[in-house]
């Protein structure tokens, strides 16, 4: 028996955000525990799982076009389809019948029990593993996706900032903390293995331990991370700007290994809009907010939804000046999703989707420029610079300043007279810029 489960080739898609990352990670772990083979090319695959995201309308569409995609292989060599995460965990009654061609869906509670869930489907069984298994939690064990110098690692999970537009509260529950032992004990792991920088994620960072010990504990997983040696980078993302203290704000400061880089969601700026939205904070505590930050040389990264019901020409303008002053090194900007079962979505004044594309396109235009201003004030400073590879196209090294998180933010580009190492850090004169990203040499 033994023998033939290590002959099972198992393919995996991981879609959607970090957190889901971090789910397949340890789902890969299990996997290689029981013995199956982990292969990339899903051609090869004897059984395919699919990490599904399903936050807004469009991500279900990649979700559901992914599955069917997979599908195909069936008419080859595929034997199982597997569907894990967000879509089944939150709309298992419609897509059960309706994806026939899946052999099993799980929520993302039930990871743990991915092994035998193979093995019952390749004797020929169909699986809600929502209804048959119950609830249980992954160790530390993880196969990493990333390249070996970094990790993100997941510190909670759900979400109780309840703001109208977002499922995240319906499909993932309220926030939970991962113990603080716990995230310490992964990280030791994972530095062994060559990890040396550190991307926190959850739903919202900032309020990391307030059910587990009754206040704010980011602060402190924060110092006692930064004292495990080989640690070199620890990386904030998705700081909710309501929680972000003067404490956390002084230990991004003061502590040489926390990046001079946050990620704080601020959705909008004019003050009717956020409380439509249903967000703590309005635009004079935001814009005394990130002066605060910026005072302490933090850059910001900063997310925002356009066409949100009842977005005047006015409040979409009041964004635009906003995104003019420059007080972001770099955003991104969506769409707002009408999702069914928000508070938002029965809000009058819908946009339509040619008024949410215009304004999209403007918002990205205005904050490409503010992006220009800041990348050019760069040019003869040094920066540091985790080496990550070779780009051919442009004939040269590239890797990342503290600045520049990984896929979502641009790349230093820069020449060297010497070998380089990945995952190695080596400060770099900057010499000019292009669109996004940054020119310069070693020195």
């Amino acid at each position: 028996m033994e023998n033939k489960q290590k002959a099972i080739k198992v393919g995996v898609v991981s879609l959607g955000c970090d957190k889901n990352r971090v789910d397949t990670e340890h789902m890969l772990s299990f996997l290689k525990e029981d013995g199956f083979e982990i292969v990339l090319d899903k051609e090869e695959a004897d059984v395919i799982i699919v990490n599904t995201c399903a936050f807004i309308n469009s991500a279900r569409e990649e979700s559901v076009n992914t599955i069917c995609e997979m599908a195909l292989l069936k008419q080859k060599n595929l034997k199982k389809l597997i569907v894990t995460g967000c879509l089944s965990q939150k709309f298992i009654d419609e897509i059960f019948y309706e994806l026939s061609e899946v052999d099993a869906f799980l929520g993302f509670k039930q990871y743990p029990f991915i092994n035998d869930i193979i093995k019952r489907t390749l004797k020929g069984e169909r699986i809600n593993a929502l209804k048959e298994y119950g609830e249980q939690k992954y160790g530390n064990d993880r196969i990493i996706s990333t390249p070996y110098h970094y990790a993100y690692l997941k510190i909670a999970d759900g979400c109780n900032n309840c703001c109208t537009y977002c499922l995240i509260p319906k499909i993932r529950g309220k926030y939970v903390s991962e113990k603080m032992e716990d995230i310490l004990n992964e990280a030791i792991k994972l530095v062994d293995e060559g990890v040396k920088e550190f991307i926190l994620v959850a739903q919202d960072v900032t309020k990391y331990g307030v059910d587990l010990y009754g206040e704010y504990k980011i602060v402190e997983l924060l110092h006692k991370l930064s004292e495990i040696k080989g640690i070199e980078w620890i990386r904030l993302l998705y700081c909710y700007p309501d929680s972000i203290t003067d404490e956390l704000i002084n230990e991004i400061k003061n502590n040489p290994k926390i990046v001079k880089y946050i990620d704080v969601p601020l959705q909008h700026i004019d003050d009717k809009v956020l409380k439509r939205m249903g967000r703590k904070i309005d635009r004079k505590n935001t814009i005394a907010l990130l002066n605060k930050l910026r005072e302490n040389n933090v850059k910001i990264r900063s997310t925002f939804i356009v066409g949100f019901p009842g977005e005047t020409k006015k409040q979409f303008s009041n964004l635009i000046d906003f995104i003019k002053e420059g007080r972001l090194f770099n955003a991104g900007f969506f769409p707002y999703s009408k999702e069914e079962g928000t508070a938002s979505y029965n809000l009058n004044k819908q946009k339509n989707n040619y008024v949410k594309k215009i304004r999209l396109k403007k918002a990205y235009k205005t904050q490409y420029k503010a992006t220009e201003k800041n990348l050019s004030g760069l040019i003869g400073k040094t920066v540091k610079v985790i080496y990550e590879g070779l780009d051919f196209e442009m004939q040269s090294a590239y890797g990342r300043a503290e600045f520049n998180n990984p896929d979502i933010d641009g790349k230093v580009f820069f020449k060297s007279s010497k070998p380089l190492n990945v995952g190695e850090f080596y400060n770099v004169k900057i010499t000019d810029y292009k669109n996004y990203d940054l020119i310069g040499e070693t020195l």
